[in-house]
């Protein structure tokens, strides 16, 4: 710290490999260099960052983690030859168990380790199958909490949640991803303890709101505890399995950003801020409450212990039938106007980034697309070119298939052959019919009757096709499935069930048809002749009824997926307040008969409702074995993720409740 106050801080988030800790070392001491010749005194990287925080059961394998000691002990070495104080990542093992830490070293020397102290055992984060909680240290008697010694990097270390460090003048305290999530995150009580700025390392996945939400807690957490802080979260090297990194980072300063990353990077990012201080401690000296936490001045972590009840009499039951007090979106999925570019791009660029990621691991720059002239196929083809012209790859490599079958209109056949030409990609054409009349020879079925089995064998000749293709020329196959679809089980299984990467996995329809109408219009339209014609598709596309086109004799679109199983806003709204919130369908059904008055009747939604139940409940073995595809909404069915049901799960009680004050 200068004589003004301000000490350089930076946040650094390398591309990590998973699991490969040698490379991860050379990454990190580059970025230890590079911050050194600016001139920086405080350096913070992701958590984990030297084994990469999707390892998964790896970390149980002692090989890593003799590694990742090893690791660290290189990075402090290299660290020691520069006037810095630096904050990495890494599992460490103590008295037989295994923690998540940050690891804070200067000159040679670890200053302290770390714990995690919250663990996530949610969704796709479930910290606790490999670590157990930094709380293990805290004293449950001493507010001050013990101080425990290990041995680690051939150094002897202080290993406890509850350390403060002095740098250059400076109180520093560390705290680790879901920490800082927590209702009385640590942060709080190492300000009440003289921390002036806080470091996390974290590994946060994005969604769309993810990213503004993080940001507009990190800096409320900054204002709310008159401090600075560096944030740094895992970037584009770690697994996309069914995730995407972005790599976000800040600092920020009493509720300011001083300094923030450029998300979704492809390269290593460090940003750099200049916090002040002595403006923070101005503020704490003019800010009273800010150690008046408890009437006697003492520890609050004391008061952990204690809680209070009190009765208060109960109003009579609220009539909210007459009058609901609350705004209801009837698209909850959607973004509002004002935030409509932001996530719209963000979910295109997790879209893109998620198949960049998967490509270069396995070493493949050819993706295959069944190109329908629909919403699905026509928002996969759009984020695999995004995809390439991100990468700098010849769009060539895109290899868009039409497959015309029986029903297919002229209206998406023409579309889907004029949008592949305009975008440039390698456009192929192979007819489905005469194989699927060979097929329909060889199984005995006339080949007339458009029944289950006619139209389903449509949707398998045509999966054979994009993977024997995709085979053939070194490439993987692209799914253009939908959340809704997935939901509701309106897939063929091991047809348009099926692809190497599901790219629109976590997109329900009403959110792939908002992407494609913004993605004509804020990317394509008065872009030249071109992006003029290719906007005029995409907003053809967007008008065209959803349909599989498995039935009916061509020419025009006869079958009507809407007309089948129901609107897809309705069945998206279902979708969101059930898996997101986890609401009863009585409750569901209340909120949608608010949400679409005038559009939908109580009948209709009640109807409706009914369908998705019974769809939802007995698809759930397609979504058991549902490939991968990174996560973009709020919302996945992905069975490593979000939702993980039973198969043979009964909907008796949802039915029962679906039934529940029904007129």
């Amino acid at each position: 710290m200068n004589k003004f106050g301000y000490i350089r801080s930076a946040a650094a988030v390398p591309v990590v490999s998973v699991a490969d800790t040698h490379t991860n070392t050379r990454r990190i001491c580059q970025l230890i260099e590079k911050a050194a010749k600016e001139e920086v005194s405080l350096l913070a990287f992701p958590e984990l960052c030297t084994t990469g925080y999707t390892c998964g059961d790896l970390f149980c394998q002692q090989l890593l983690l003799q590694q990742a000691e090893e690791a660290v002990r290189e990075i402090v070495q290299f660290a020691a030859a520069y006037p810095i104080t630096i904050f990495i990542g890494a599992p460490v093992q103590n008295n037989g168990r295994l923690y998540n830490c940050a690891i804070a070293a200067n000159g040679g020397k670890i200053l302290g380790i770390v714990p995690k102290t919250y663990l996530p055992n949610y969704n796709e984060f479930q910290d606790v199958r490999w670590f157990s909680t930094g709380s293990d240290f805290i004293s449950k008697h001493s507010p001050d909490g013990d101080m425990f010694n290990i041995s680690y990097a051939g150094q002897l270390c202080c290993f406890t949640p509850n350390q403060l460090f002095e740098v250059d003048g400076v109180t520093v305290g560390i705290e680790i991803c879901e920490d800082v999530w927590a209702p009385i995150p640590p942060s709080s009580y190492l300000a009440i303890e003289g921390a002036q700025i806080i470091v996390n390392l974290s590994a946060s996945n994005e969604v769309i709101n993810k990213l503004e939400f993080r940001k507009r807690l990190i800096t409320a957490q900054s204002a709310q505890r008159v401090l600075g802080y560096i944030y740094a979260s895992a970037g584009f090297g770690e697994s996309t399995t069914d995730l995407v990194f972005s790599g976000s980072s800040m600092i920020c300063e009493n509720g300011m950003i001083l300094a923030e990353g450029k998300e979704f990077s492809l390269e290593p990012t460090l940003i750099i801020g200049d916090i002040d201080v002595h403006k923070l401690n101005h503020l704490r000296y003019k800010t009273n409450t800010f150690y008046g936490v408890t009437p006697d001045g003492d520890d609050v972590r004391a008061y952990r212990r204690f809680f209070r009840q009190s009765t208060a009499t109960m109003a009579p039951e609220t009539d909210f039938e007459a009058h609901l007090y609350r705004p209801i979106s009837p698209d909850p999925f959607t973004p509002n106007k004002d935030e409509m570019d932001s996530k719209c791009h963000t979910a295109l660029e997790i879209q893109a980034t998620g198949l960049i990621s998967r490509m270069l691991k396995i070493g493949c720059k050819t993706v295959v697309i069944g190109v329908s002239g629909g919403l699905d196929s026509t928002l996969a083809l759009l984020c695999a070119v995004r995809a390439y012209d991100k990468m700098g790859w010849d769009r060539k490599g895109i290899i868009g298939i039409t497959m015309p079958g029986f029903g297919t209109s002229d209206r998406t056949h023409n579309n889907a052959a004029d949008l592949m030409e305009e975008l440039g990609i390698t456009n192929r054409e192979i007819s489905i019919k005469e194989a699927c009349r060979q097929h329909f020879k060889d199984i005995g079925h006339d080949g007339v009757t458009q029944d289950l089995t006619y139209e389903n064998s449509q949707a398998r000749e045509r999966t054979q096709i994009l993977m024997d293709v995709a085979n053939s020329v070194n490439g993987i196959v692209l799914g253009t499935g939908d959340l809704s679809e997935i939901a509701l089980g309106w897939c063929t299984y091991n047809g348009d069930h099926m692809s190497n990467y599901s790219i629109n996995a976590s997109l329900p329809k009403t959110l792939i048809r908002t992407l494609v109408s913004w993605a004509a219009d804020h990317v394509y339209k008065n872009t030249g002749s071109s992006g003029d014609k290719i906007a005029a598709i995409l907003h053809d596309i967007v008008d065209t009824p959803v349909s599989p086109e498995l039935k009916g004799s061509g020419k025009e679109i006869e079958q009507k997926t809407e007309d089948n199983i129901g609107p897809y806003e309705l069945h998206d709204f279902f979708i969101y307040y059930t898996i997101r919130h986890g609401f009863s369908p009585e409750k569901i059904k209340f909120l949608a008969v608010r949400a679409f008055a005038g559009k939908y009747s109580k009948e209709e939604v009640d109807k409706w409702m009914e369908k998705f139940i019974n769809r939802f409940f007995c698809s759930q073995f397609k979504r058991s074995c549902a490939p991968d595809g990174p996560k973009v909404s709020p919302i996945s069915l992905s069975p490593r993720g979000d939702w993980r049901m039973p198969s043979d799960a009964s909907a008796a009680i949802w039915r029962e409740n679906t039934q529940a004050k029904k007129s």
